[in-house]
């Protein structure tokens, strides 16, 4: 069965669950997580995240050893997935090395599984592949694996013995390579690079699709589509493809919290999609377990979406347009939002290094300090709005109006001192609801004071949290 429901260590949390030591999770309480999301939660995958944070990666060991009665029931392997985000060596040159250790841990962790079970699966036989633009970057990696990881058993060694002999089998011999598809150009024709590499070797193939990193990149609207049109055209590749979609609680980076689940609608096509932090802790426990139960049981539905590519291009111009003339304020701002993983420094153009001179934090704390502000980053370039594009919008995105609803609730007047922003505000006031939320005004009110007097930023950054239910 493929997972219905993935849990991730994304940082956008503004509550700690009550198994953590602090205000934030060390290396220990990720492996309390991946237990509390299995037994308690009970979501079917835990991403285990290499890409960009420091994790354990003794977790299958230290699993079976902690909680041995659980994972005797449940297989780790077949009825619940461990999953790994490993850098992509083509983009993130100062950690190539660090995928060649990822990939060893994954024959170690199957001789723990071969004592702990009396008939083991690979507890760890697929990995996650960030920023991906070409099929030859998976190409690599997978081939990798097979001839140098798991191939090395056949290798013999000076005195003729065989490493097998010496060291034990490497198993898997195989492995699943999901590629992360994470910038719109690349979105659109991800279909080509999923049939490049699936071709003659898999029937079937795990693709995951961006959401926070392409609306960091090019704007809410522009994500959204680009998502949209990526899932229609998977559709039609030759192998059985499983869409994963990776969505945060905000609208900018997916509107996906257990209460709303506003991102099932608009992704109807995808098999699994991603619980981060703020979905499942600053929500109520019977909150989110009533939604896990529904992303598990609920079927699947395949739907082409009229999407206009031009609102892609418009929408986004729109948008970048305005980043350089907030990014100092931004980049200045986000060293004050509380850290909730310990997370390596990771920035670029926007989002990632790709060339130019702009940069940003990630998307998690740049939504934090414009909603703190009172700007939610969805109102970025909604200056291009027309009629005629508001319609084709409304079509093509069913739940864009309850989405603008919700984000507006959190405007403050007063942020536009900061975010010279008035023709998106006024366009954004002309076609949507506006029911501003009287005690997130106040709030975010005390945010732009705290600034002011540089004083107490963090504070209100988490007052605001709790309020909105999601750091950033």
């Amino acid at each position: 069965m493929i997972p219905r429901v993935m849990s991730t260590q994304h940082p956008d949390n503004v509550e700690m669950p009550f198994f953590t030591k602090q205000s934030y999770f060390d290396g220990e309480d990720e492996i309390k997580e991946a237990y509390y999301v299995f037994s308690h939660l009970e979501m079917d995958e835990q991403m285990w995240d290499f890409e960009g944070k420091e994790v354990d990666d003794f977790v299958v060991k230290k699993l079976f050893s902690t909680y041995p009665e659980f994972f005797k029931n449940k297989v780790l392997g077949k009825d619940l997935r461990l999953t790994l985000r490993v850098p992509n060596p083509s983009v993130e040159r100062d950690e190539a090395k660090l995928l060649a250790e990822t990939l060893e841990m994954i024959p170690r962790s199957f001789d723990y599984a071969k004592k702990f079970y009396d008939n083991p699966s690979p507890p760890i036989f697929e990995i996650i592949v960030p920023m991906v633009t070409r099929a030859e970057e998976l190409e690599r990696i997978y081939y990798f694996y097979r001839d140098f990881v798991a191939g090395k058993s056949n290798f013999v060694m000076r005195d003729g013995l065989k490493i097998s002999q010496w060291l034990g089998e490497f198993n898997p011999e195989e492995i699943q390579v999901i590629p992360l598809i994470e910038d719109i150009p690349v979105l659109l024709q991800c279909h080509k690079i999923v049939e490049d590499f699936a071709s003659g070797k898999f029937d079937e193939i795990r693709v995951f699709i961006a959401r926070s990193d392409p609306a960091l990149n090019y704007g809410f609207i522009p994500a959204t589509l680009a998502a949209k049109v990526a899932l229609e055209r998977l559709g039609e590749v030759e192998v059985e493809v499983h869409p994963i979609i990776g969505v945060g609680v905000p609208p900018f980076r997916g509107g996906f919290d257990p209460e709303r689940m506003w991102a099932v609608k608009e992704y109807p096509s995808v098999q699994t999609f991603t619980a981060q932090s703020a979905f499942k802790y600053d929500y109520e426990f019977t909150v989110v377990r009533k939604a896990v139960k529904f992303l598990k049981e609920r079927k699947k539905e395949k739907k082409n979406w009229e999407v206009d590519l031009s609102l892609i291009k418009t929408f986004s111009e729109s948008y970048r347009r305005r980043i350089p003339m907030i990014s100092e304020f931004i980049n200045e701002t986000s060293r004050f939002v509380p850290k909730r993983r310990m997370r390596k420094l990771h920035i670029g153009l926007f989002g990632y290094a790709r060339g130019g001179k702009v940069k940003l934090p990630r998307a998690i704390p740049f939504c934090c300090v414009m909603y703190s502000a009172g700007f939610p980053p969805e109102l970025i370039g909604l200056s291009s709005l027309t009629d005629k594009s508001y319609e084709k919008l409304c079509e093509a995105i069913p739940t864009l109006e309850e989405q603008m609803k919700f984000v507006l609730s959190f405007f403050n007047p007063e942020s536009l001192k900061i975010f010279p922003f008035e023709d998106d505000v006024s366009k954004a006031l002309e076609f949507f609801e506006y029911e501003p939320n009287e005690e997130y005004l106040a709030v975010s009110r005390a945010f732009i004071n705290a600034i002011k007097k540089n004083g107490g930023i963090s504070d209100t950054m988490v007052e605001s949290g709790k309020i909105r239910k999601f750091l950033g």
